[in-house]
């Protein structure tokens, strides 16, 4: 339902997590060459634009990230599933950010002799809490739905 605070939360969660899956999070300079880093892989700036490395796990674990808040928004009538679910999305997000950081520093020592980091890499440490938000928000429904059928 659009009009719950937690629908728009999962909405910016989905948003930002699909253009995390477009956008490169990173730039390697290594002499007179910048490599750009996405979720799918390293490729050189060049007119092709190949990718290098690849990095589909990254890609598969964003893809999935950006995917299960539009199912959570959906299943707006189980709010337990919503909250269980929203729990798996922060673990995803966790694994993305230590996966990421993870390969970006390992890479980056391999490749280059500077690395640029970019805004997008706060995507997912901004979706983690804007997860954690809907949750509450979550919790705070099915809390207040719980307390009306005791007054029944």
């Amino acid at each position: 339902m659009i009009q719950r605070i937690q629908t728009l939360y999962l909405l910016l969660v989905a948003v930002l997590m699909a253009i995390l899956c477009f956008v490169p999070f990173a730039s390697f300079l290594h002499e007179n060459e910048v490599f750009r880093q996405t979720v799918w892989g390293i490729a050189a700036d060049g007119a092709r634009g190949e990718l290098i490395v690849k990095t589909i796990p990254m890609g598969i674990l964003a893809v999935l990230s950006a995917l299960l808040p539009l199912v959570v928004i959906f299943l707006y009538k189980k709010r337990g599933l919503q909250m269980r679910l929203c729990v798996v999305e922060m673990i995803l997000l966790v694994g993305m950010i230590v996966y990421l950081a993870m390969y970006l520093f390992r890479s980056g020592s391999d490749i280059s002799d500077k690395l640029v980091f970019s805004v997008t890499d706060l995507f997912p440490l901004l979706a983690i809490i804007l997860t954690f938000m809907a949750f509450k928000r979550i919790m705070k429904d099915e809390m207040l739905v719980k307390s009306l059928d005791r007054i029944r």
